[in-house]
């Protein structure tokens, strides 16, 4: 090679040299930095949930909480319903077993007629918005407006408070929504869904609810105080479908703070197309 040629080559190469160099240190910036965001991703990926063991996949939900209340409304809403139920309470001695049937119109009005045991049968209950009655039969022949204090007594011994029953009001008007992840319960594709309280009196300050993605029926639910507390939890067991719509047909509820082994409810069966009379909800129907 001739002495010019080299000469040519050496300015050549000094001035790409800087640009080689810039070449290769940002392609080494960009693979650090895309790694730091792969072993991010992966972390964030299976969390466990340290207090159920649950997996929770931490990935970016396409759906907001919101949204996921708002599904299970659509899902669970009926104008009418006529339903046959059991509930076993399991408490400190053998577990008592009590039926009912049950009138519903709308999300605010209950009528319920207990069936039996004998000791029971005959007791009737009406829940009208937010005002509700027992009746209690001879020899008492008593109406008694549950109101107050009294909201927070358990429902003939069982893990629900009359106070459970009576919240009438959309989770989405009482409570902020933040889908936290994805899980699986029952072998059934869940979203874990937080609620945190953005009103004053509420019964219980924070909820997380475990949603079926698809049936969206909420599968498991954990009620909590201010404090963080567990108050009460509650899980779906088993499923129906009713026409194009998906129902608890099991639920299982537990008093956190009670020493009984939690209350069984069953829905023997529903009917939503039988249209239910209005003389039901009216104090008169008590004692008819």
């Amino acid at each position: 090679m001739s002495s010019r040629k080299l000469e040519f080559l050496i300015v050549f190469l000094r001035k790409i040299f800087p640009f080689i160099i810039g070449l290769v240190v940002v392609h080494v910036l960009s693979a650090q930095q895309q790694s730091k965001k792969e072993n991010s991703a992966a972390k964030d990926l299976a969390s466990t949930n340290e207090k159920t063991g649950e997996s929770v996949k931490k990935t970016p939900s396409a759906i907001t909480g919101d949204e996921v209340l708002a599904r299970i409304d659509k899902n669970l809403h009926v104008d009418h319903a006529i339903s046959l139920t059991k509930m076993v309470i399991h408490g400190r001695s053998r577990p008592n077993v009590i039926t009912a049937k049950t009138w519903v119109r709308g999300k605010s009005d209950a009528f319920s007629e207990y069936l039996s045991p004998a000791r029971e049968k005959g007791k009737k209950m009406l829940r009208l918005k937010d005002k509700l009655w027992i009746y209690v039969p001879e020899p008492s022949d008593r109406i008694i407006a549950i109101s107050g204090h009294l909201l927070r007594q358990s429902v003939m011994g069982s893990d629900l408070s009359y106070e459970d029953m009576m919240n009438n009001d959309s989770l989405a008007s009482q409570y902020v929504a933040v889908v936290k992840g994805k899980t699986t319960i029952i072998n059934r594709p869940c979203l874990l869904v937080e609620l945190t309280a953005k009103v004053k009196d509420i019964s219980y300050y924070r909820r997380r609810i475990w949603v079926d993605s698809v049936r969206w029926v909420p599968l498991k639910e954990e009620l909590f105080a201010k404090s963080g507390k567990l108050l009460k939890r509650m899980t779906i067991d088993e499923v129906m479908q009713v026409e194009s719509r998906w129902y608890p047909k099991k639920m299982t509820f537990k008093d956190m703070l009670s020493r009984g082994k939690g209350t069984e409810y069953y829905v023997d069966a529903i009917d939503l197309k039988t249209p239910v009379p209005d003389f039901k909800f009216n104090k008169a129907a008590l004692r008819r």
